[in-house]
């Protein structure tokens, strides 16, 4: 009896163990949503992870880049919209759509990401090529290019294969850089309200690089995101050090984007 008694202990405690090793962990507490004033309603800004940001707005959910994860996702409403813009993983996470009720999603996508989108996806997808401009939902959304410098056909983000997104929604400019440079074309932008510019390198630009892009189209509100490249997070204290010391005009609002870094 003792030794049966014993015998269970050991298994019991053996499998505990093992659940404890095997068990999924918990997801990061998602950091606080973000709450700007449009003409039709409050813009929710719910940063998700690197690349990856939720916008809710007149009724409307809107995901961009959707990745890390479908369990990010959790307790946030189905999306209206999905904003892709580019193939890489961290942008098209098809194992991530998988695990999202996207079925009655909009797909906004450029070319090359709409060539690799799953079958069941490729009715949803509408494709826009840079310069090109849509109006659904109440919504305007225009491709912007993104790409690195200098130009090149072997670069990580050759000019045309991917979209930044600009978005109007109730009055606000919403500019999405995607993976890019501090382009002709961002620094050309006019009137954004609320910015989320990358900084990663070797991909994209690093943090002084970002700081002079987003100097030259001055959005009232910026976001560093997209900010892990191969060395780590990049510096964002210094990106929002460099822009108020130029510029005290525009709100550098950082934000854990990677709130399960160590």
């Amino acid at each position: 009896m003792k030794l049966t008694f014993a015998l269970t202990a050991v298994l019991a405690a053996f499998a505990v163990q093992t659940q404890a090793q095997t068990a999924t962990p918990a997801t990061a507490p998602r950091v606080p949503a973000d709450q700007i004033t449009t003409k039709k309603g409050p813009l929710t800004v719910q940063p998700i992870t690197h690349g990856s940001v939720v916008l809710t707005w007149n009724g409307q959910t809107i995901y961009v880049d959707p990745y890390g994860g479908a369990e990010a996702y959790a307790g946030l409403a189905a999306p209206d919209v999905i904003l892709i813009t580019d193939i890489h993983g961290d942008h098209l996470d098809t194992k991530t759509l998988a695990g999202l009720a996207v079925g009655k999603a909009l797909m906004i996508v450029p070319q090359a990401v709409a060539e690799k989108l799953p079958a069941e996806y490729k009715t949803q997808a509408r494709i826009l090529r840079n310069g090109q401009q849509l109006d659904t939902l109440g919504m305007s959304v225009s491709a912007i290019p993104m790409y690195n410098l200098p130009e090149a056909a072997d670069a990580m983000h050759p000019k045309g294969r991917g979209n930044g997104y600009r978005l109007n929604l109730g009055g606000k400019n919403v500019y999405i850089s995607g993976d890019t440079e501090d382009t002709a074309e961002m620094r050309a932008l006019k009137n954004i309200d609320v910015a989320f510019v990358c900084m990663n390198l070797p991909y994209t630009m690093d943090v002084q690089q970002a700081a002079q892009g987003v100097l030259a189209f001055k959005p009232g509100i910026v976001y560093p995101y997209h900010y892990r490249g191969q060395s780590g997070l990049s510096d964002v204290a210094a990106f929002q050090k460099t822009v108020r010391a130029a510029n005290k005009k525009i709100d550098v609002r950082l934000r854990n984007w990677y709130p399960a870094a160590k």
